[in-house]
């Protein structure tokens, strides 16, 4: 194969009569157990190929990478604050249920609503807005520069305004309105903002790690991050609620106008998000490492992906 040409690619709808490739059409592959930087695809306009990997005659692996589409903000804001408003109306409405119902909903209920909740939110919005949901996550993200700052000011409004919303329609739905399904601590402020920052801190290490790793198991990002909400209710909901998110205390608190202990919601989560997503670019795998051929000493880490 060090020397054998092969015919030009076939053309392409787009561009009848073309090679695909550009260029003469006459390929070179190097011999097997060689890896080298291709260049000679530079001039396709859709394909994306970082390295050619021959083992044992085996044809290299080449992935399609178009630009996807631009979403007016619009919608992106749309959508959010749709998601918004279905997890806190899942996140509130489960906590009335449950003290209107004198407990009968339980904490694992109560966790396993959230957990859905989240869930399809992501699976049906994510791709659409990136289903923040959470002015912490929001912040995190543009700390990481994975969201542009300009437009975090509208996400967070967004978020606000769906939360209040959303506690005021379950404050019609369910007269009277009781507590509201507010978060209050249930032990001191010390141990309150502790337990926040924690659970927030893994929160947000998960998202972190499926929502901008592209070696992450991205396709179970609502599974992921859905089962961490469920997990941190189980471990903090008798302590705090487990917000880890401030438009989830802030909306019913308007409502119910209940602010014990609001600044713990208020902060805790921010900086427990900002510190779990700097944690998991600290220890994350250097792009250059996955690059690595699967025998290498150091191409020891699995992923979901392989």
């Amino acid at each position: 194969m060090d020397s054998e040409e092969v015919p030009s690619a076939p053309s392409t709808p787009a561009t009848p009569g073309a090679p695909l490739f550009g260029g003469n059409g006459n390929l070179r592959f190097e011999k097997p157990n060689v890896v080298r930087k291709s260049s000679f695809l530079r001039s396709c306009k859709c394909f994306s190929v970082e390295q050619w990997t021959l083992e044992d005659g085996a044809m290299p692996r080449v992935s399609c990478s178009l630009p996807a589409p631009q979403i007016p903000l619009a919608k992106k804001v749309g959508a959010e604050f749709i998601g918004t408003f279905i997890l806190m109306f899942a996140a509130i409405g489960t906590a009335i249920v449950n003290q209107k119902t004198h407990g009968s909903e339980t904490l694992i209920g109560c966790a396993a609503a959230n957990g859905l909740a989240v869930m399809i939110i992501i699976f049906s919005t994510g791709h659409i807005s990136g289903a923040h949901l959470n002015p912490a996550v929001t912040i995190s993200f543009a700390a990481l520069k994975h969201f542009p700052w300009k437009n975090v000011p509208v996400y967070i409004g967004t978020q606000v305004l769906a939360s209040v919303s959303a506690a005021f329609a379950l404050k019609v739905v369910f007269h009277p309105f009781m507590s509201g399904g507010v978060t209050v601590p249930s032990v001191g402020y010390g141990q309150a903002f502790a337990t926040e920052f924690i659970v927030s801190f893994i929160l947000m290490f998960v998202v972190t790690a499926v929502a901008t790793d592209t070696r992450a198991a991205g396709e179970l990002a609502g599974i992921a991050v859905g089962g961490t909400v469920m997990l941190n209710i189980l471990i903090a909901g008798p302590a705090t609620g487990s917000s880890m998110n401030p438009v989830r205390t802030l909306g019913p608190a308007i409502a119910a106008n209940n602010y014990k202990g609001i600044w713990v919601y208020l902060i805790a989560p921010i900086f427990g998000t900002l510190c779990g997503a700097g944690a998991y670019t600290v220890v994350k795998l250097p792009q250059e490492e996955a690059t690595k051929p699967p025998n290498s000493p150091s191409a020891i880490v699995g992923s979901f992906r392989r």
